[in-house]
């Protein structure tokens, strides 16, 4: 029978659980935060001009039609960075879609190798999100995920097209190959991976011809009546040779002749071969080091700030709380940046929430123009940490049951989550800035809001990491109250995962810490969920204990919403130790708990819980009573998925004596979990259907 109980207990904003034993004076390695997903493609270029030779061979790759002797389902696109290796893909992938190739869609993902790069076992999990499962519905364990992620993509009526950009390692691929040749993967790496079983293209500079071609377009595109392409062809073409035919050389090149129409090519070209460095042969630095120069003060700043974000790509409002300045004035300087060539704008979730992103080389570059101790970027680090901390915390008051100031920044729910998913990596790795003891305080204050939004969704391998760092971070600093915080949110991380030694060691630590904080609330949280973890764990005795100690806390501190709680933990911990007469009174107090508290979907659980214990007891007519009583409270509540549990229970309690109405609750649970799309339990309940006739 299918029991429900109240799983770890996070308040929104206020972790209310334990600790990791894991000590203190380990050092905190750095973890590069799950990346974003899309399922759908990013923009293409808005003009793609050479590369046709490798633009075509890509589609006949992409092409469903073509045949080949070899079941190849990769093409590897492989060359220097800055070449323009993402940009081809592009191209090729949104043709490929124009010429309706893929009908099962397409999934993109950044996998940052040559940064921090991003794991399979990381990866997986966002592609996931991609498809549709997140929250609880993400397996813990990383083979079941990777079985899922399979299966989805099976399940799929027509061809997908995987992208996986920036690549540096085939492990970082083959866990995420599909299991069948109809769809395709388009890689991106700097280094040729062999080791793939793939096609393989490798991008070469672009030739004279094709890199002037370049530049003429950049220049024309900005402006039609720009003569120079026409007075000075010579001169473009030894502005191409400086640049070594690296497509982003070239941009940044063009972008700097287009910001000053009186300028000669010749000058720049000039300018160029007198400070050429030999070891950069594709002359990037010096034309980076151009383009900054010849920015006013502003834009300039901003590149300089910008390179010092959490992550490559920001939000125009994350941006302006780094450079101090309105949204506006913050997004006129980044487009001033882009027709310079040294961000890119991005779409955002909505209308007016504009994202730009770095080339890796382009920030690594503007990150090399302010020290690490220079006052200009704390401050800039510390100004978006407040903001990061008090947006988090607006959008999780949207998620939650607090009453919400429609001035924060969000426009409903609906805009505060899409806020949450897309700032998501932002938000981990702002999180882990609290190692550096300067930024911990508010760095803390971001890792207590979004763990239980990454836990919730699935993203544990980010929470874990989250809570790990915040719980030594506040030992560091002395915040044991915050330490008490991150260590019970180490535990219910701990807990999905399946780690349940790990876990009840984070809760009893938690605990402990409460307790010493003369804190009663969160020690009974904590107890609470020790005594969950040690049930899983098959200590039914050591939960009955715990849950009791949470109890009696939770009485004396007069939280009877949560007393409702426990009352059902301990029912059902009760009940798996054979002490059904004891559990049913638990059960029964904290269902009139939650009826008091109006909590009505854990009177829902209570019935159902309460339901399955009196079948046990043999007192099947109360048994009936109850689950027919949780039954009607769930299809209230439109949760089909725990109506088919109780009718899948009540058919359980009736097919025990035989009565011939079992049948008909069977068909009514497999109705129920048809419509939650449980397509496995829908089919058990048809075949206990049958065998009932």
């Amino acid at each position: 029978m299918t029991a429900q109980r109240g799983s770890g207990s996070f308040d929104f904003n206020v972790f209310s659980v334990g600790s990791s034993q894991a000590s203190v004076a380990d050092a905190t390695a750095h973890h590069r935060p799950v990346p974003l997903a899309v399922s759908a493609l990013p923009p293409r270029a808005a003009r793609f001009t050479g590369r046709t030779g490798e633009l075509a061979r890509l589609l006949s790759f992409l092409d469903p039609a073509a045949t080949t002797d070899l079941p190849v389902l990769v093409c590897s696109v492989s060359g220097m960075g800055g070449i323009g290796k993402t940009a081809l893909a592009l191209q090729a992938a949104h043709q490929a879609l124009a010429r309706g190739w893929f009908p099962g869609g397409v999934l993109f993902v950044d996998l940052s190798g040559y940064d921090e790069p991003v794991t399979a076992d990381r990866a997986v999990v966002a592609l996931l999100s991609a498809l549709g499962v997140r929250g609880r519905e993400v397996p813990p364990e990383s083979s079941s995920r990777f079985a899922l992620y399979r299966s989805l993509l099976a399940e799929r009526t027509g061809p997908v097209l995987l992208i996986f950009d920036n690549a540096s390692d085939p492990r970082q691929i083959v866990p995420l190959l599909p299991g069948t040749e109809r769809h395709r993967v388009l890689v991106t790496s700097r280094d040729r991976l062999v080791e793939l079983e793939a096609l393989l293209l490798d991008l070469g500079l672009l030739g004279p011809e094709e890199a002037v071609a370049l530049m003429v377009d950049a220049l024309l595109r900005r402006d039609p009546d720009d003569l120079r392409p026409f007075t000075e062809p010579g001169a473009l073409e030894e502005l191409a040779v400086l640049c070594g035919g690296l497509p982003l050389a070239l941009s940044i090149g063009a972008s700097l002749l287009a910001k000053e129409p009186q300028r000669t090519v010749t000058s720049l070209v000039h300018e160029l071969g007198v400070h050429r460095d030999r070891v950069d042969l594709t002359g990037l630095r010096q034309l980076l080091l151009s383009s900054y120069r010849r920015l006013p003060p502003e834009p300039a700043r901003v590149l300089r700030l910008l390179a010092l974000a959490p992550t490559p790509e920001i939000g125009t409002d994350a941006a302006a709380a780094m450079t101090g300045l309105p949204d506006r004035r913050t997004a006129q300087l980044l487009g001033a940046l882009a027709e310079a060539s040294l961000v890119v704008p991005v779409r955002g979730v909505r209308l007016g929430d504009e994202r730009w992103r770095f080339h890796n080389l382009v920030q690594d570059y503007a990150a090399s123009l302010l020290p690490p101790e220079a006052e200009e970027g704390r401050e800039a680090r510390r100004r978006v940490l407040a903001f990061y901390a008090q947006r988090s915390q607006a959008a999780l008051d949207w998620l939650g049951a607090r009453p919400v100031d429609r001035h924060r920044g969000f426009d409903d729910r609906e805009h505060a989550e899409a806020w949450l998913k897309e700032e998501r990596p932002n938000l981990v790795a702002a999180a882990e800035w609290a190692e550096d003891e300067q930024y911990a305080p508010t760095a803390l204050v971001i890792a207590m809001n979004v763990v239980p939004y990454l836990t919730g969704n699935g993203y544990l391998d980010d929470a874990l990491a989250v809570s790990r760092t915040a719980g030594l971070a506040a030992h560091r600093i002395g915040a044991k109250d915050v330490e008490a915080r991150a260590c019970g949110a180490l535990g219910i991380v701990l807990s999905s995962m399946g780690r349940l030694v790990e876990a009840i060691e984070a809760f009893t630590r938690a605990g402990e810490l409460s307790q010493a904080l003369g804190d009663r609330h969160r020690e009974a949280v904590s107890w609470d969920n020790l005594g969950i973890a040690l049930h899983e764990a098959g200590r039914t005795q050591e939960a009955i204990d715990a849950h009791t100690r949470a109890r009696d806390l939770y009485e004396e501190t007069g939280d009877r919403f949560r007393e409702a709680g426990v009352w059902n933990n301990l029912g059902i911990a009760l009940r798996d130790a054979g002490r059904l007469e004891e559990a049913i009174d638990a059960f029964s107090r904290s269902r009139a708990f939650m009826q008091v508290v109006g909590h009505t979907v854990g009177e829902a659980n209570v019935w159902n819980n309460l339901g399955i214990t009196l079948h046990r007891a043999g007192r099947i007519q109360e048994a009936v009573e109850a689950l027919t009583k949780a039954i009607g409270l769930r299809r209230d509540l439109g949760d089909s998925y725990g109506a088919g549990n109780a009718l899948r229970n009540l058919a359980l309690a009736l097919g025990s004596t035989g009565d011939s109405e079992a049948r008909c609750y069977w068909e009514q649970a497999a109705e129920a979990y048809e419509h939650a799309d449980a397509a496995a339990e829908a089919a058990h309940a048809r075949f206990q259907a049958e065998g009932s006739r």
